[in-house]
């Protein structure tokens, strides 16, 4: 048997959809001349007419009706698969999403997340894994299938979009002298705690502070937010903490604004460029950017 042509068969479903050589030439967008040729290649390959005249139209012979279902399938399934399939159907997509994330997203945006994954595609499952540093390679070979958060540079081909911005804030507890007036010297006057995946007692807040002739004492460095806001929670010292990142875990404490100024925060998607056109991460995508946003269904109130 000679080499299919797979063009044939999506000639034939357009002849059998239609009825008529005119109809199915306009279809294609090809000459009537053309798809007559088109025609006589099918019967030649099939050994059947095909289409026989009946009156002034034409009708399928035996061997093409029974062909027809089939037909239409196939040629659906490879429309599809050229196209990518876009048009998945979410209620059956079953399949698991690893998104390396903080404690802080997790704990702010995670149920507005699980939320929307119930509602529109409940068979999905997410795993969010520790953020324990920014590796690129765990995107490239497809360990994870998207990064959140203050993400640097990782390199030119990985896709990135900004979430939202953020700022600092301090954070005491309940009835701590900084619950009143706060200045600089004031703010300095405390043992502080600060929050760093690698351990460092410095940052952005300090480089402010020594603009001003000032230093603060860190006395903890912890790798995550909740850490922080424990130990703040019971004891005199102070966290600097993304406001909108630590909204939840922050509740009953008091939160302040800090007297340096300092640079806003970009929480970040990012992704590899092989998932761009892959309907469920783009799904998954678009559900990240509605959890993040204000009214996010399961998303918790904002605190002081």
């Amino acid at each position: 048997m000679p080499p299919l042509d797979m063009n044939l068969l999506v000639t034939l479903d357009a002849l059998l959809s239609e009825g008529s050589v005119v109809g199915a030439a306009q279809r294609l967008n090809l000459s009537a001349p053309a798809m007559s040729r088109q025609l006589a290649r099918i019967r030649h390959l099939l050994g059947d007419p095909v289409l026989v005249r009946a009156g002034r139209g034409l009708v399928p012979t035996p061997r093409a009706e029974g062909l027809r279902e089939r037909l239409r399938g196939l040629v659906a399934e490879a429309e599809a698969l050229v196209r990518g399939d876009d048009e998945i159907d979410l209620l059956r997509l079953e399949r698991t999403f690893v998104i390396r994330a903080n404690d802080g997203f997790v704990g702010t945006f995670g149920a507005a997340l699980a939320s929307l994954a119930a509602q529109e595609a409940p068979l999905v499952r997410l795993r969010f894994a520790h953020q324990d540093k920014e590796d690129v390679e765990a995107l490239r070979e497809g360990r994870i299938d998207a990064d959140v958060g203050v993400i640097g540079a990782m390199g030119p081909e990985i896709r990135l979009q900004a979430l939202f911005h953020d700022r600092f804030v301090g954070v005491v507890r309940p009835g701590h002298p900084l619950a009143g007036d706060v200045t600089p010297e004031r703010f300095v006057a405390f043992p502080h705690v600060s929050v760093s995946r690698r351990g460092r007692f410095s940052g952005p807040i300090d480089v402010a502070l020594a603009a001003l002739g000032l230093k603060r004492f860190v006395a903890i460095a912890v790798a995550n937010f909740s850490d922080a806001l424990a130990i703040v929670r019971t004891s005199d010292h102070v966290a600097a903490v993304p406001a909108r990142l630590t909204e939840p875990g922050r509740a009953g404490l008091h939160t302040f604004d800090l007297p340096v100024k300092t640079d806003a925060l970009a929480v970040s998607l990012a992704w590899h460029p092989r998932f761009d056109a892959d309907p469920a991460h783009r799904w998954l995508r678009a559900a990240l950017r509605a959890a993040c946003s204000p009214r996010a269904p399961g998303q918790a109130e904002p605190t002081g």
